[in-house]
C-alpha cells in the first residue's frame, strides 16, 4: 500500500464483531491483575515485556519497511499505552473492576473531538445518540451493582486519567494503521511501554521479579489476552472501523466484565445490570447503523 494512500474504513459488520472479540479479551484484564501477586505497575511491565518475543515472529519480515519517523511515533504511542496500563492496574487497588473498566473506556470524550480536528472525521447525524445511549447503559449497569464510598474516589480518578492515555494510544495507532500492520504497531510500541513501565515500577514500587510459576501464570494470561490478542485485534480494527465507532464499541467492556464476574465468581446480576447490558448493546447498534447508512450513501 502506498504510504500516502488513505485506507477506507467501511465499518463492516464482521470487523465490528472482531472488535467486540478484542474487547472481550481486554475485559479479562481486571481478573488477571487481581490474580497477580506482583505490584500493579510491575504486573503491567511483564505484560508488555512478555509480548515482545511472542510478537516478533509475526512482524520480523515487516520491520525493515518501517521508517525511523514511524518508529519514534510508535515509541511514544507505547508510552501512552504504558500510562494507561499503569494507572488502570493501580486503580484496581482502590475501586471496583466495573468502575475501572467504565472510567478507562470513556475515550469517546477525548477521541471524538480530537479526531474531528485531526482526521476530519465527520460525525453522522445520530451517532451521538448512540454514544449517549451506550454511556447511559454503562452507568445503569454500574449503578445497579456498586455504591462508591470514600475510598473509591481515588481509584475512580486513576481509571479516568488512564482513559486519556488510552485515547492517545488509539489516536496514534488509528493514524498509523493506514500503512502499518497491527502486530507491528503492538511490537514496536511495546518497547516504549516497557521502558516507561520499567522506570515507573522501579521508582514507585521497586522493581520485582516473579519467583515461581504461580506468579508467572497471571502475567502470561495478561500478555496473551490483552497484549497479543486484545490490543492486537483492536489495532487491526483501527484500519477497518472509524475511530469514533471503535471508541463506542470499547464501551461494551464494562458490560462484558460484569458477565465474567457472574460466570467466574457467581455474582448475581440485578435487573438494572441486565438492563444496562442490553442498553449498552443497543447504543453500539445505533452507532454502527449510522455508519452503515453513511457508507451506503457514499457508494450511491
Amino acid at each position: 500500500m502506498n504510504s500516502n494512500s488513505k485506507r477506507i474504513r467501511k465499518n463492516a459488520t464482521k470487523d465490528v464483531v472482531i472488535e467486540l472479540i478484542a474487547v472481550a479479551f481486554l475485559a479479562t484484564g481486571g481478573i488477571w491483575v487481581k490474580l497477580s501477586t506482583l505490584s500493579p505497575i510491575n504486573t503491567g511491565f511483564y505484560r508488555v515485556l512478555f509480548s515482545i518475543p511472542l510478537l516478533f515472529p509475526m512482524v520480523y519480515k515487516h520491520l525493515k519497511y518501517i521508517s525511523k519517523k514511524d518508529v519514534i511515533i510508535l515509541f511514544f504511542a507505547g508510552i501512552f499505552l504504558a500510562g494507561d496500563v499503569a494507572l488502570w492496574n493501580l486503580s484496581f487497588s482502590y475501586t471496583s473492576v466495573a468502575n475501572a473498566n467504565l472510567l478507562t473506556n470513556l475515550t469517546p470524550f477525548t477521541v471524538i473531538p480530537v479526531s474531528y480536528f485531526l482526521f476530519k472525521e465527520k460525525i453522522p447525524r445520530f451517532y451521538l445518540v448512540g454514544a449517549v445511549i451506550t454511556l447511559i447503559g454503562v452507568f445503569i449497569l454500574l449503578g445497579g451493582k456498586t455504591s462508591p464510598g470514600t475510598t473509591n474516589y481515588f481509584g475512580d480518578f486513576l481509571a479516568f486519567l488512564a482513559s486519556f492515555f488510552y485515547a492517545g494510544f488509539l489516536l496514534i495507532s488509528y493514524h498509523l494503521r493506514d500503512r502499518i500492520e497491527s502486530s507491528v504497531i503492538m511490537f514496536v510500541s511495546a518497547f516504549g511501554s516497557a521502558v516507561a513501565l520499567f522506570f515507573a515500577s522501579s521508582f514507585i514500587e521497586g522493581f520485582q521479579v516473579p519467583q515461581n510459576i504461580n506468579q508467572v501464570l497471571p502475567l502470561v494470561g495478561l500478555t496473551l489476552c490483552l497484549q497479543i490478542i486484545g490490543h492486537n485485534l483492536l489495532a487491526h480494527c483501527q484500519g477497518k472501523i472509524s475511530i469514533n465507532l471503535s471508541s463506542v464499541i470499547c464501551l461494551t467492556q464494562p458490560a462484558l466484565a460484569t458477565v465474567y464476574a457472574f460466570v467466574l465468581f457467581k455474582e448475581t446480576l440485578s435487573v438494572l445490570e441486565i438492563a444496562g447490558i442490553f442498553i449498552v448493546m443497543a447504543g453500539v447498534y445505533i452507532a454502527k447503523n449510522q455508519y452503515s447508512l453513511k457508507e451506503e450513501q457514499n457508494q450511491q
